[in-house]
């Protein structure tokens, strides 16, 4: 049964492909932001009804979860998908590019929508030869925090899961490649601001006032040394000082400055620490120069920590997709994803597929105007997906 089941999932992926990539080029001409996934949701929703399932939409008319139900009773599996989409003006030229100014799909979650809808049509179609159950979430909101994958937890969809497992299509690597990593894998991802409140004056008079940049300026570089002299060098940590605003004329002194910024981190404890010596660096360099503060910290997601357990299975599967040549690790990456919060809760895994074209150097970053996916690798995803469910449920 094993192997009849294996050749169905690769031949019937293979067969969606067309209809994936027509899937993820609608769903990448009408890109919705976070928390705003209606019509995706609407879609979504209703390619799942067509196939008899009986799919639950969440609060507020966004996001969408279906069970299906295989033939004996057994494990919960459940495989997510992230649905929105950026607030960033595309830059492709694709025929099929943004119809929506100022937002575009530019981190490939019209791929992984896609990707899920196929897996639930392979699935559903071999449900009488498995047990258990396979889980479908369609997530909104994974961009911006508190992110949509606490949402569905709170709204119990992760309720009598098992495992469960996610995968992001990654522009840099080069296509065909699958990568994991046992343990951490993705930031903590958290963001802070700070004002800085001194006393405007005359410029050529700055002994009777307080500068705000100054201060802001040397609050800046001091926080540097957060990571560099107190951040244990085989910690993983990175603060990191976006943007500045302060000033109103090159002949005045400004009164007040605002700084924000983000902390990234793999552990928790670090995490911490580094919050902790940040709020001192700003007590104590506004101290310096007279200055007063406000400190406004924001804790985003946690960090991805995968189970080991289920990295084993999941790159078990990944060798006999893509082959064993292009199967390995990685390195952390300290970008953030919120699947963290479902493996807070239950055992799974997380990982990348290769989608940035076979070598090429033109493929761009996430989050870039120009950013696109290689289409041809929507199969294997698919197949990695419905393989790695079935691994817990084929029947014995």
């Amino acid at each position: 049964m094993e192997s009849t089941v294996k050749q169905d999932c690769r031949l019937m992926a293979e067969q969606l492909k067309d209809q994936m990539i027509g899937w993820r080029r609608d769903f990448h001409r009408y890109p919705e932001l976070s928390f705003h996934e209606f019509r995706t949701t609407q879609k979504v929703s209703e390619y799942l009804k067509s196939m008899g399932l009986e799919p639950v939409v969440g609060k507020g008319g966004i996001g969408v979860v279906a069970d299906i139900e295989g033939a004996e009773p057994g494990p919960t599996v459940a495989l997510r998908a992230d649905m929105d989409a950026l607030p960033i003006h595309e830059e492709t030229g694709l025929e099929f590019a943004s119809t929506r100014d100022g937002v575009m799909h530019a981190c490939g979650h019209d791929g992984h929508i896609s990707v899920l809808m196929a897996c639930a049509r392979i699935l559903n179609e071999q449900k009488h030869q498995w047990r258990g159950r396979v889980r479908l979430l369609f997530q909104p909101a994974e961009e911006l925090a508190p992110g949509g994958a606490r949402r569905m937890i709170e709204q119990g969809f992760l309720d009598e899961v098992d495992f469960v497992y996610g995968l992001h299509l990654w522009s840099g690597l080069p296509s065909g490649v699958f990568r994991t990593v046992s343990g951490p894998m993705m930031a903590a991802a958290d963001k802070f601001f700070i004002d800085i409140y001194g006393r405007g004056g005359h410029a050529g008079m700055p002994h009777e006032a307080v500068d705000a940049l100054l201060t802001a300026s040397h609050l800046i570089v001091n926080a540097q040394q957060i990571i560099s002299r107190q951040v244990d060098p085989l910690h993983s940590g990175v603060v990191t000082f976006g943007k500045m605003e302060s000033g109103s004329s090159f002949n005045v002194i400004a009164d007040k400055a605002r700084i924000q910024g983000t902390v990234r981190t793999l552990d928790e404890s670090v995490r911490d620490h580094i919050r902790e010596k940040l709020e001192q660096v700003i007590e104590h360099t506004c101290r310096m120069y007279g200055a007063e503060y406000h400190f406004d910290y924001h804790t985003g997601y946690p960090p991805v920590v995968n189970h080991p357990v289920e990295v084993l299975r999941l790159t078990e599967v990944a060798n006999e997709v893509f082959g064993q040549e292009h199967v390995g690790t990685m390195s952390p990456i300290m970008a953030g994803e919120d699947f963290a919060y479902y493996l807070q809760k239950v055992p799974g895994a997380f990982c990348f597929v290769g989608a940035g074209g076979k070598g090429s150097p033109t493929a761009y970053p996430h989050h870039h105007p120009k950013f696109d996916i290689d289409e041809s690798v929507l199969p294997q995803a698919a197949e990695l997906m419905c393989r790695v469910a079935l691994h817990h449920l084929e029947i014995q």
